[in-house]
């Protein structure tokens, strides 16, 4: 994280400066900080989580820091503050079924990892702030959209997995459609 992602980010705590004290003391140090004034946090569970974090980068849209709370096993996207209506609102529109999630808005708060965590904390930066995010309206769009993508991705998946619990089923079923293929 950059000293201007630390300075966006601890900003948006009660005491900005008790937060960086915190943080000089110990970059590693998770922080609580109130949800709803800088930004918006929705998370997920972790495994549709990381799957949209993977989408959202390989495709190049727009979306701000990502976290990871490895013992909740969830994933917090960082929007701006006062994007629940559009945020909604586009997962509404898409086809499949969104996942379950959480929206902490104002009145709410969020643990984010220190700046410099290590490998085997519990909060990890998946993408740290590195200065204050730019306004992007398409930044509650593409999360909504690559939500209900990833989720109906690891549904499918997961079918595949119960019609094919191994590679020996995989292969023995490959075997028979060729067998009765040349007969």
């Amino acid at each position: 994280m950059t000293r201007r992602g630390i300075e966006w980010l601890s900003a948006a705590a009660d005491d900005p400066v008790a937060c960086r004290a915190v943080w000089t003391d110990d970059p590693r140090a998770p922080y609580m900080l109130p949800t709803g004034r800088f930004f918006d946090v929705v998370t997920v569970d972790e495994r549709v989580g990381v799957e949209t974090f993977d989408q959202l980068l390989r495709r190049g849209l727009p979306f701000g820091p990502t976290l990871l709370d490895h013992r909740a096993r969830r994933v917090g996207f960082f929007l701006g503050s006062q994007s629940l209506k559009d945020f909604t609102h586009y997962l509404t529109r898409e086809e499949g079924t969104p996942p379950a999630y959480r929206y902490l808005g104002r009145g709410s708060v969020v643990v984010v990892p220190g700046p410099m965590p290590m490998s085997g904390d519990r909060y990890e930066w998946l993408r740290a702030p590195t200065r204050r995010p730019m306004a992007n309206p398409l930044r509650p769009v593409a999360l909504a959209t690559m939500l209900v993508a990833a989720a109906e991705l690891l549904a499918r998946v997961d079918r595949y997995g119960e019609r094919y619990p191994s590679a020996a089923s995989l292969a023995r079923n490959a075997i028979e459609r060729a067998s009765t293929d040349a007969g």
